[in-house]
């Protein structure tokens, strides 16, 4: 049911004459999956933009981030869109659940504030309407931003702390190697498939044979014999699969610590220097 929304005399008919974006975000896949209420309340703002005398055909939805963080701009296509819409000078009005859906990162928060306040757009969230080019709904609007991007930190830490007092007891399940698996009843097995069984031996017994690990390739591509790999992400995560032999491969057969009985936790840390090279979120190793 269409709510009444008392219409904030800051509207003017030339912002009515432009569109409303309401832009709608979940930070992952499984908030999308287990918090579906929290997307419909977010999808429920096109009557809010109604209530405050924009016509259905003015209000357009952006959902392109629908299980993408707030962390940054750079991989959310639809904030990068709706920036790029105040900019063009197409928005009126911008409403968002809470700050916390639009961005979680300051500069990310400050340049749509900016874009806004050029432009003379309005921002709403679930309660309130905000003029940026206003002193004071811009104070609180940059409070609100400050705050989201604390919530997020303090989100990180506690996850973090949790993770790694789980790692210092050797509870924290860590990703296995295609050659092991987790045992029903705890602890960890070898892979009950033979052939792959068959196949990681082979990788250290050439090593120790033939001295290096491009040595070991070279062998394995002659023979034509693939390796078995545990992708973490794509169509079947965690399920087996069958690549070319490369360096990178059999590197990381014979240097991973699991098949030698150890429990390590912390082998890579972020490396936010290496984003210019392209990589999502890059990683370097640390010191053993």
């Amino acid at each position: 049911m269409l709510r009444d929304y008392a219409v904030d005399e800051r509207i003017s008919t030339t912002q009515q004459a432009k569109l409303a974006y309401v832009y709608v975000r979940q930070s992952s896949v499984g908030q999308i999956r287990h918090h579906q209420e929290s997307t419909a309340l977010q999808y429920r703002l096109v009557d809010r933009a109604l209530g405050l005398g924009w016509p259905r055909e003015r209000v357009e939805i952006i959902d392109d981030d629908l299980g993408k963080s707030g962390a940054e701009a750079q991989h959310r296509y639809g904030f990068q869109r709706l920036i790029a819409e105040v900019g063009l000078g197409h928005a009126g009005l911008v409403l968002s659940y809470d700050a916390s859906r639009l961005a979680r990162n300051n500069s990310d928060w400050h340049q749509l504030l900016q874009l806004c306040s050029m432009f003379s757009v309005l921002i709403a969230d679930s309660e309130q309407i905000y003029d940026p080019g206003l002193y004071h709904d811009r104070l609180l609007l940059g409070l609100s931003g400050i705050m989201s991007e604390a919530e997020l930190h303090q989100i990180r830490m506690r996850l973090h702390t949790g993770e790694r007092q789980k790692a210092a007891r050797g509870e924290l399940r860590i990703p296995l190697p295609a050659g092991l698996i987790y045992a029903p009843a705890g602890g960890i097995m070898l892979n009950p498939d033979a052939q792959v069984q068959e196949r990681i031996r082979l990788v250290f017994d050439s090593f120790m044979r033939l001295g290096s690990a491009k040595a070991v390739v070279r062998y394995l591509r002659q023979a034509d014999l693939a390796l078995p790999v545990r992708p973490l992400k794509g169509p079947a995560p965690h399920e087996i699969a069958w690549r070319d032999a490369t360096d990178a491969r059999v590197r990381n057969i014979l240097k991973n610590p699991v098949y030698a009985g150890a429990y390590v936790y912390g082998r890579r840390c972020a490396a936010p220097e290496k984003r210019s090279e392209g990589a999502k979120n890059p990683t370097r190793a640390v010191p053993r």
